[in-house]
């Protein structure tokens, strides 16, 4: 049993690890941060309620995942395809894509949820 506890931890060390690979390798990942740091404080400004905080953490999260599963398919694909290749080209290009669809559609979130809050602030 106490192996089983070790081999947990273990893996939860690898996991960390992979983030911190993330955010060491990428520089969209870093964009991301500093976006979700922005956000986070326009949030506190604008006193979100539990629900909107509910969506804004959602959507922060999916963009991060999604940039996390690029950035694995990135490597995944340099590792059996080192030299060009079109196929391995199209491979980045769609998770690429991916990233780019989660960050349109949490732009679109976010502007629901802050434009109303903001345009109230101007008026």
């Amino acid at each position: 049993m106490i192996d089983f506890f070790k081999g947990r931890l273990r893996s939860f060390g690898y996991a960390f690890q992979g983030i911190g690979i993330l955010f060491k390798s990428q520089v969209n990942a870093k964009i991301h941060l500093l976006a979700i740091i922005l956000i986070v404080a326009l949030g506190f400004y604008l006193g979100l309620t539990a629900a909107e905080w509910c969506w804004i953490v959602l959507c922060m999260g999916f963009v991060l995942c999604m940039e996390a599963i690029n950035t694995a398919l990135e490597f995944l694909v340099d590792l059996v395809s080192p030299e060009r290749n079109p196929l391995a080209g199209k491979v980045k290009d769609v998770a690429a894509g991916a990233v780019l669809l989660s960050v349109i559609f949490a732009a679109v979130v976010w502007g629901i949820i802050f434009l109303p809050k903001l345009l109230a602030l101007w008026s």
